[in-house]
């Protein structure tokens, strides 16, 4: 890491030695013209006989020209100038947010690692443990039940990935139909308190909220925000779900009393691969992919999603949608 990060300080450092030469360049180019066109207005003007007729008008045309000539010379020069810093800031924009997207890429990649090795590993035992040992009853379904929630959370990175690649070579497409929105809702937030039993998971659902969507990416979009929720706030602290309707306009929002997002963050937490920066967040479980496929979601859905602080510490997560007519 530490040989890339150098080696890209010294392609950097070639780029501006580069582009200042270039610049220099074009400067003494615009004296050297600009020196010419004197000493050749000198030259002519030592030629001139001051009897011969019209010497007057001769000489200011003479003057006219160098003025002409200079002038073409700044305006190029200047015009040159512009094409070069704007090709310059363009270049340097372009590579460093290359650079930028390929190190979240790295980061995806080592959390993506870390995300399918924790529960296969943990599966793997459960499982060498059942065909191993003689457990009881009790003992053998919890070992079952730890494994189906291992399963749980890798479908639900599969599903995540298979939709990120989906959108990024614009294959994402929603089937539309009418869903219970309330069900769906207390769905998901009966199976996060079945997986986190120790967590203190609460909702507010009013019944019977019906809207047009698609049910599984609807579902996905609601457990990325629980599950964002279970990440980022300690466990001794609650979650709130809470589902309403005002007028044909449904609004869902998940609550924390995690750390917080700080405000300048607040728009960049929806971007792909994107994580928090702080301590807390950056030793949490995650690939980034939950909460930028979950804008993806509610937008192709006509919706909104937006984050605002929550009181006395966390994060308010909140969803708009349109209820079914």
């Amino acid at each position: 890491m530490h040989s890339k990060t150098k080696k890209i300080r010294y392609i950097f450092l070639i780029y501006w030695f580069l582009l200042v030469y270039i610049i220099a360049a074009l400067v003494w180019w615009f004296i050297a013209l600009n020196q010419q066109n004197k000493q050749m207005t000198i030259f002519e003007l030592q030629q001139l006989n001051k009897d011969q007729p019209g010497y007057t008008q001769i000489v200011n045309k003479i003057q006219e020209d160098e003025k002409s000539k200079t002038a073409q010379y700044i305006g190029e020069g200047f015009t040159f100038l512009l094409l070069i810093v704007a090709g310059a800031v363009f270049v340097y924009r372009a590579v460093k947010q290359q650079l930028h997207f390929s190190q979240e890429q790295q980061n995806f990649m080592m959390a993506l690692t870390h995300e399918l090795k924790t529960p296969i590993a943990v599966a793997k035992l459960n499982l060498e443990t059942l065909q191993k040992r003689k457990l009881d009853e009790q003992q053998q379904q919890r070992l079952i039940q730890t494994t189906l929630q291992e399963a749980n959370r890798l479908n639900s990175l599969c599903n995540n990935m298979l939709l990120s690649s989906q959108i990024e070579a614009s294959n994402f497409r929603i089937s539309t139909e009418e869903i219970n929105f309330s069900e769906l809702v207390k769905e998901c937030v009966q199976d996060f308190i079945v997986r986190f039993p120790q967590r203190h998971i609460s909702s507010s659902v009013i019944e019977d909220i019906f809207l047009n969507g698609d049910t599984l990416l609807l579902q996905m979009a609601v457990n990325n925000l629980i599950d964002n929720a279970i990440k980022y706030s300690a466990k001794e602290t609650a979650i709130q779900v809470l589902l309403k309707e005002e007028k044909n306009n449904i609004t869902l929002q998940v609550q924390d009393e995690g750390k917080g997002i700080a405000d300048e963050e607040k728009k960049k937490v929806f971007d792909k691969f994107y994580r928090t920066g702080n301590a807390a967040t950056k030793g949490a479980k995650g690939t980034g992919l939950g909460l930028y496929l979950t804008k993806k979601i509610i937008q192709n859905h006509n919706g909104e999603i937006t984050v605002t602080n929550n009181t006395p510490s966390g994060c308010i997560f909140t969803i708009a949608l349109q209820a079914a007519e």
